[in-house]
Order: C-alpha cells, then structure tokens, then sequence
C-alpha cells in the first residue's frame, strides 16, 4: 500500500500538529479524498475514512453496513476486535436491527428524558461547587481537572450507583480505552477490561440481592415481554453509559470553553443573551464537537463510493467533526456562532446509533455554561492557544489541559 497524497511524509491523522488542528486536513479530504484511504502507523490496520455531510447520513442508514462483529468473517473479526472482550462488546454500538432495536427498547425504558431532566438539581448543585473550587484556585486553575472532567464522572457514576470514591478509578480506565492505536495500548485495554467486568459483576451482584433507587437496579430488573438484557449486555450498557457519558461530556465542556474564549464576540453575545446557551451547545458539537472518527463499519458485498472500490467487509469509517465543516450544509462552516440556526450538525452521530446519552450532556454542559456565565463571567486563557496540548486520540477529540486567568 503505497502512502497517500493525501499526507506529507511521516504524517498521519494522528501527528501532533493535526491533532492540534485537523480541520485543514479535513477540508482538503472533503474536496479531494472523500473516501480517502487510513492506515493507523502502530498497528499497521486499513480503514476507509468518508468526511462529507451527505456521505456520514447516507453510510450511518445503509442496511448494506453492519456493526456486528459477529456478522463479520473470523479472519476480519480478528484483526480488528481481538483485544476486545465480548462481555464489554455487546451493547447497542455494537449491533444492528433486530438485536439493536431490542437493546435500545429496553434501555430507553429507564434512561429516559424525564429520568435526565430530573437530575437537573443535583448537576447544578455539583456543577456549582466543582466552579466555586476553580475559582478557589485562581489564575492558572485547569478548567479541565477542577470541573470539566469531574462533573461527568460525578454525574455518571451517580447516576448509575457507582460508589463516588470509585470516579477516578473509572476515569483513568476510560482514558485507558480511548488510547491511540497499538499493539501495546491493545494489550493494556484488553487487561482493563478484564478488571472493568470483575467490578460491574460485584456491583450488580449487589443490586440484585439490594435494589436501589439507581440506575443499575433499574438495568438488572428491566423487562419487556418478558425478555431481559442478558448477564453481557448489562455489562456492555454500563460500560457504554459510563466511558460515554464521562469522555463526551467532559471534551464537549473543554472545547466549548474554548472555542468561547478564541471567539470573544460570541461570548460576550452570551453574556448578553443566556437564552443562547442551549442554541451555543449546539454550535459547540458542530464547530468542536467531542466525537471525531466513528466505530468500524463493515460493508455487507463490495461497493463503490466516489470512484473508491470498497470491498466486503473492509473496514470503513465515518468523520463527525469533519462532517460538521461541510460547506454543502453549512454556510460559512469555519465561523462559530453561537445562534446559528439551522444547526442539523452530527455532533452526537445520526440515525439508529444516535447517542443514548446525548440529553444528558447537553444537560450538564447547558448547567456548566449557566453557572460560568454567572460566577466567572470574564475567564481568559492563561497560556498562549498554540500551547495548549490536544488529546492523542482521534476518536474523541479533547485537551489535555485548558488552563484559565480570572
């Protein structure tokens, strides 16, 4: 396989200064490589990467793609999903209708919206002590350590019933399962995954013999005509609502903050208008939204797409974040406008495997900004932007740090 146009030499998608700013790169894609041709440098595995609008809502509805990992040949199933345990893979990103439309039935059931909307008083009631210990710390506080990656872990595991003093267990696993490719990473995955299970399986033990008012005794006693999730697919929802719900949020709350600070006009258009707060979460998942590169997909037969033979069961990618820039459905992508309407961004991915936990982080993101607004009304950066260091992974796109001046 020869290396691609598409990057200069020793470059790849995850080089630092693409990581840093990937939306050059993506535009270029859009235009020239809509189907462009990915190898990830430490594994040394294939993928097709789609970055158009049009092309992410057409792929994410064909029947023609599976998910399933079941459904795919050995050979394919093996290179691609080995270190992956099959107690943490059956949950709904993994499956397609009808196993899919069972999963998400059942879940829907107890993680509903009024169940989300009523957590609203006890987010705010975190969320405004995680901002009055960032102010606490003064100028250089990390936005991101004293409350953008708190509040989702304390949240989530609330939510669930998982113990508070458990939170930065789970989130150094989750950083765990969002490491860039490779072999090594692998491997130190697939033993995270092994300590994750033996956790979930003492928990929901537990709440089994002690029901609580959580929503793991909701998982462990769901029904619908009869049928419950089996002993992996409770495992497999736990592990999606937990990793999902603390990485999402907290990259949504971090890109946000600055995506805010770099454009001051619509900040101070904020400041002005709270009622834009909801319509600038929107803008935020479009213009810098917390999900990058979607899970595998894998073509059912052989297909063609812009002039690209992708054959059956080649695995195949879509680009959220890239999706979101496209001038074809959006005017003026690259400007950020925190009332921007229409807003039918991708940001929470599209169709069937739309985000289960998109209302809860728009909730607790809507909360965040509320509370800044009113407490710390005029933050700045504390260190030049070309600084500030972005997350390696380009599945989620996050900071590192995002450190602030009062």
């Amino acid at each position: 396989m020869t290396a691609s146009p598409l990057f200069a030499e020793g470059e790849t998608l995850w080089s630092p200064h693409v990581r840093a700013n990937p939306f050059p790169l993506y535009k270029r894609m859009r235009e020239e490589f809509p189907v462009a041709r990915i190898t990830e440098p430490q594994t040394g595995m294939h993928f097709w990467l789609l970055t158009r609008y049009a092309d992410v809502l057409s792929i994410v509805r064909d029947p023609r793609f599976t998910q399933d990992p079941t459904q795919l040949p050995d050979e394919v199933r093996q290179r691609y999903f080995s270190h992956k345990l099959r107690a943490l893979s059956q949950h709904l990103v993994n499956a397609d209708p009808p196993d899919h439309t069972r999963r998400r039935s059942l879940v829907s059931k107890v993680f509903t919206p009024r169940r989300i909307e009523e957590l609203r008083p006890r987010i705010t009631a975190i969320c405004s002590e995680l901002v009055e210990k960032l102010k606490a710390q003064g100028s250089g506080a990390d936005f991101l350590k004293e409350l953008a990656f708190p509040l989702p872990v304390l949240v989530i595991t609330e939510l669930l019933g998982i113990p508070p003093e458990d939170g930065d267990q789970f989130r150094a696993w989750a950083q765990t399962f969002f490491a860039p490719p490779s072999k090594d990473a692998q491997e130190k995955t697939r033993e995270v995954h092994q300590l994750f299970i033996k956790y979930l399986e003492d928990i929901f033990e537990q709440r089994r013999q002690q029901p609580r008012d959580d929503l793991i005794s909701a998982l462990v006693a769901v029904q619908e005509q009869g049928e419950r999730l089996s002993a992996e697919e409770l495992t497999s929802m736990v592990f999606v609502l937990l990793v999902g719900g603390y990485e999402t949020t907290a990259n949504l709350l971090g890109n946000g903050l600055l995506a805010l600070l770099q454009h001051p006009d619509q900040f101070q258009r904020l400041r002005e208008d709270r009622s834009l707060i909801p319509s600038a979460v929107e803008e935020m998942l479009r213009y810098c939204g917390p999900f990058e590169l979607s899970i595998l997909r894998f073509p059912k037969e052989d297909m063609e797409w812009h002039g690209q033979r992708i054959r059956a069961h080649e695995a195949v990618r879509v680009n959220y974040l890239a999706a979101d820039r496209d001038a074809e459905q959006f005017p003026e992508p690259d400007r950020f406008d925190v009332g921007r309407t229409p807003n039918k961004h991708v940001g929470f991915g599209h169709g069937i495997h739309f985000c289960l936990g998109a209302p809860l982080a728009r909730l607790e993101t809507i909360v965040a900004f509320e509370l800044l607004l009113e407490r710390l009304p005029e933050p700045r950066l504390a260190t030049a932007p070309e600084k500030l260091a972005w997350r390696p992974s380009a599945q989620a796109r996050g900071l590192v740090s995002l450190p602030l001046a009062f």
